[in-house]
């Protein structure tokens, strides 16, 4: 039985304080914000009166193009809480037409309102597992943003015709559109739809992850770092997906446009220390390096982990983190992506939890910097929430392990708390009286 099959995890009342102090102590520390001021909430929630009204209103805008009519499906987590992505494929005679439909987020956020303020200070959602705090009022960001099924939402649009053989991007085109999404896939439903001929979507799934897997591929081939070579079909679809999404809209702003944006930069390691993780990985029990992948050590690791045994996997991964640096925000794109292997590359495909990409939405579609902002202090306020929602998390997986508890069965399966008078031992998942109290100092 997988955690999806299962229940919530039961736990009792006393652990379930010992829990939210953690959480509180963790906030307090990382200076994160949790609950939301009252203006906040109240301009969210007269931002989601009369939706198919305001939708309707826009359909007929000459700056808004209506693609209702295209198959479309977005494809996430089983707990996800927002769908801010959503995708569309056609076969094109000499390759393909994707487009990938992005929650158009700064149609109801934007600079001056207490909402694009609030999310300035918070820069991220944070994901604990079984806690979020979101960067946007859940109701906002779990409704009119949120690119659920069989409903007409209001989108931020990237189009691209890519050429079949060589998987480049013929034509570019971004632009704001109406959407409505056919069916929420989770991954494990994708993967299913994907083995079944007759079921719906097969014809368009298959269609596209055959262009994923192309673009993962190439990837690989060009010295992009892929540290998950095992990860399935419905994975490797948005991942592609995505990253070429991200990758044609930095392409527009700085090559079309020449504008500054929030790109992610990643600096490469040393030489040196990229020699110590080949090391520390080539005396791993059973693994070899193969000789021919030695002078690009991104390709090196790529080749290793197609072959290395199942058990060595997290180390290889480990030796490759430790000596990676930081990714970070810039407000020019200089230096590129050293994991990714691109020459620039920026966020655009997650608004709803990502201020860099709520930002850029605004940038390609006003041609212009909001204004009162300094862009390159936002990419350093960013980067250092990110750094701090990421050591958060880190921290408070640790401590449900000292507790006893499954961080991965807490974020799948969500907590449920018994009350102390009629919880039986038996049916708890974890007590806080099995324990031990030093987990809690």
């Amino acid at each position: 039985m997988t955690d999806d099959d299962q229940g919530p995890v039961r736990i009792d009342e006393d652990l379930a304080r010992h829990l939210d102090n953690k959480r509180k102590e963790l906030f307090e520390e990382f200076e994160l914000r949790d609950a939301f001021p009252s203006e906040v909430i109240r301009e969210a929630e007269e931002r989601t009166t009369d939706i198919d009204a305001e939708i309707e209103s826009e359909i007929g805008e000459d700056y808004r193009t209506d693609c209702r009519d295209l198959t479309t499906c977005t494809i996430d987590p089983a707990d996800a809480q927002d769908f801010d992505d959503a995708i569309s494929i056609k076969r094109e005679d000499d390759g393909y037409r994707l487009w990938v439909h992005i929650a158009d987020v700064t149609h109801y956020v934007q600079p001056g309102t207490a909402m694009w303020e609030e999310a300035l200070k918070r820069g991220n959602t944070v994901y604990l597992p079984g806690y979020t705090m979101h960067m946007l009022p859940p109701a906002l960001a779990e409704t009119v943003c949120s690119l659920v099924p069989n409903e007409d939402r209001l989108a931020h649009t990237v189009e691209m015709k890519i050429d079949g053989e060589t998987l480049s991007n013929e034509s570019i085109d971004i632009y704001k559109s109406v959407v409505h999404s056919d069916e929420r896939l989770t991954y494990k439903q994708a993967e299913n739809r994907l083995d079944e001929a007759d079921a719906d979507l097969h014809d368009e799934l298959t269609l596209v992850h055959e262009l994923a897997d192309s673009l993962h591929e190439q990837r690989k081939e060009d010295g992009s770092l892929v540290l998950n070579p095992r990860r399935d079909r419905a994975h490797t679809i948005i991942e592609e997906c995505m990253l070429k999404a991200n990758k044609a809209v930095t392409h527009e702003l700085q090559w079309s446009r020449g504008l500054e944006a929030m790109f992610r930069v990643h600096p490469q390691p040393t030489p040196e220390k990229w020699d110590e993780a080949l090391q520390e990985i080539q005396d791993l029990d059973g693994v070899s390096i193969p000789g021919a992948a030695w002078d690009d050590p991104r390709k090196a690791v790529n080749a290793t982990l197609e072959e290395a045994p199942g058990r060595q996997l997290d180390k290889i991964q480990w030796a490759v983190m430790k000596v990676m640096p930081r990714a970070k925000y810039m407000s020019d794109p200089f230096g590129g992506h050293h994991a990714l292997n691109f020459e620039i590359y920026g966020h655009f495909t997650s608004p709803i939890r990502r201020l860099s990409d709520l930002v850029n939405h605004w940038i390609i579609y006003q041609d212009e910097t909001p204004e009162g902002v300094v862009l390159a202090d936002l990419c350093d306020h960013a980067s250092e929430r990110g750094k701090a929602a990421e050591t958060c998390e880190r921290i408070y997986k640790d401590f449900l392990q000292e507790v006893g508890l499954d961080p991965h069965a807490v974020n799948n399966r969500g907590i449920e708390v018994v009350d102390e008078e009629d919880a039986d031992p038996d049916d708890l998942d974890r007590s806080a009286s099995e324990v031990n109290p030093a987990a809690f100092d």
